[in-house]
């Protein structure tokens, strides 16, 4: 099964995932291609594969993504090999990607579960992105204002989940997937 979590930037969309990760065992995460900086407690294959542009641009070539998109000036993209390691190694796959990425990949696989995280309001966004301390004025305003439209997409999701509450969102993300398994007990997936 394909699990896309999208959310704006600074929703909690990785410790959310993280989350998911440590309470459903059969879930494995999909580690996505960038060409941005890590940022400060990020590591190589954590969250990203981290490579240049000219790679990125070379894989694009070759046709080595099922989805790609660039924001705010970097690349992020899926790869296919990812996708087919999923299938053959038989566990559920979970995708940390933007809107774009997420509605690419229901047009490609209809029965993938996506699930849209939203902040409690654009307000707690901007406070949270102003605590995580990466962007100056400039890219947070053009990030709330990417927030604004990324919510906007939230329509064409499965399922609206708001983080409010880590705890909460993730005990909420988690029975969802368990209902689309048809588990009802996390004790039944282990």
């Amino acid at each position: 099964m394909l699990i896309v979590i999208s959310a704006p930037s600074g929703t909690g969309k990785t410790t959310i995932c993280k989350g998911l990760l440590f309470s459903i065992p059969t879930l494995k995460f999909s580690v996505s291609y960038t060409t941005r900086k890590p940022r400060s407690g990020e590591v190589e294959k954590g969250e990203y594969k981290f490579i240049t542009r000219d790679k990125f641009q070379k894989m694009i070539e070759n046709d080595m993504f099922i989805e790609w998109v660039q924001l705010f000036g970097d690349y992020y993209g899926t790869a296919k090999k990812t996708l087919e390691d999923a299938k053959n190694g038989n566990y559920d796959l979970l995708l940390d990607i933007d809107v774009v990425g997420g509605r690419k990949i229901k047009e490609l696989f209809p029965d993938a579960l996506l699930i849209f995280l939203t902040p409690p309001s654009i307000e707690e966004l901007k406070k949270r992105l102003i605590l995580r301390k990466t962007e100056n004025k400039e890219a947070l305003d053009k990030r709330l204002a990417k927030a604004k439209e990324e919510n906007k997409q939230a329509k064409y999701y499965d399922y609206i989940v708001v983080n409010d509450k880590q705890e909460k969102a993730i005990e909420e993300i988690k029975n969802i997937i368990l209902k689309k398994k048809g588990v009802l007990d996390i004790r039944n997936v282990v």
